[in-house]
């Protein structure tokens, strides 16, 4: 069993061949994948691909890149289509202070508010952080320690680049570390170190396609398939076999997103 944690298969990247990348990911071993929303738009063509596609779930929620195209009565559409079958998170949520596509105080007020979204809905959160690691922490740890008790999973940190002391406080606030194409570049140092250190059982992997593709395709288009070549490259770090990793990753995943029937 192996699962893409985090993909957009929903993006123009994939028009002209989804279904021969949907296939490529079975033929290596790819069991489902998490599809994820980044507006509106995108999350109803996802929930469109996940209701057509049985190995394919997706969340539903505004990128902070899109932030500033939220308009009033969006997020009571975005809460509605998590009534949708195969919608299973909210995301992906958080900030971004890299590419300043929208303001940083209307980044915050968005991801607030879809916080409160998950927690009203009891959902997990997939999140977002880029150049803005101590602002997401601030507003995850107060969000955390205001919900409702509970020993469940609060969501994952997507494409994780901060170093192992924030790994660890982010597991210990009950969310999962996702690592993707980027542990396989020869610089990724701190991305090998919480890979060597921590546990299994707090990591997922993803592809973030079509983004991020492994040192292998880099700088080409990435898809669901690759997903195998992270598993390998952390299997290497962890000195374990391939299909522990990709088991207990997908173990994982089926446990924070709840997957039926996997």
């Amino acid at each position: 069993m192996l699962i893409d944690s985090h993909a957009h298969i929903d993006l123009p990247d994939f028009d002209a061949d989804r279904e021969e990348v949907l296939s490529r990911a079975r033929q290596q071993g790819v069991t489902t994948i998490i599809n994820i929303g980044i507006d509106l738009k995108s999350s109803r063509k996802s929930i469109q691909i996940a209701q057509s596609h049985p190995d394919v779930f997706t969340s539903v929620g505004f990128h902070p890149n899109e932030s500033a195209q939220i308009k009033d009565g969006d997020l009571d559409q975005l809460a509605r289509l998590t009534t949708e079958a195969k919608v299973v998170a909210i995301g992906e949520i958080g900030l971004d202070f890299y590419r300043k596509w929208s303001p940083h105080p209307r980044q915050v007020e968005a991801f607030q508010q879809q916080l409160a979204v998950a927690e009203e809905l009891n959902l997990p959160v997939i999140i977002h952080s880029r150049n803005a690691s101590q602002e997401v922490w601030d507003i995850l740890s107060r969000w955390a320690k205001a919900t409702s008790a509970s020993s469940r999973l609060r969501g994952v940190i997507h494409c994780f680049s901060g170093d192992i002391e924030l790994a660890r406080r982010y597991t210990e606030l009950g969310f999962l570390i996702s690592l993707a194409g980027s542990l396989t570049y020869p610089r990724a140092l701190d991305k090998v170190r919480v890979a060597q250190e921590l546990p299994l059982d707090k990591l997922l992997v993803e592809t973030d396609a079509p983004f991020l593709a492994p040192q292998l395709h880099r700088g080409r288009r990435n898809e669901p398939s690759y997903v195998a070549l992270v598993v390998d490259k952390l299997a290497e770090i962890k000195k374990v076999p391939a299909a522990q990793v990709a088991e207990v990753t997908a173990q994982n995943a089926i446990q924070l997103f709840r997957l039926p029937g996997l």
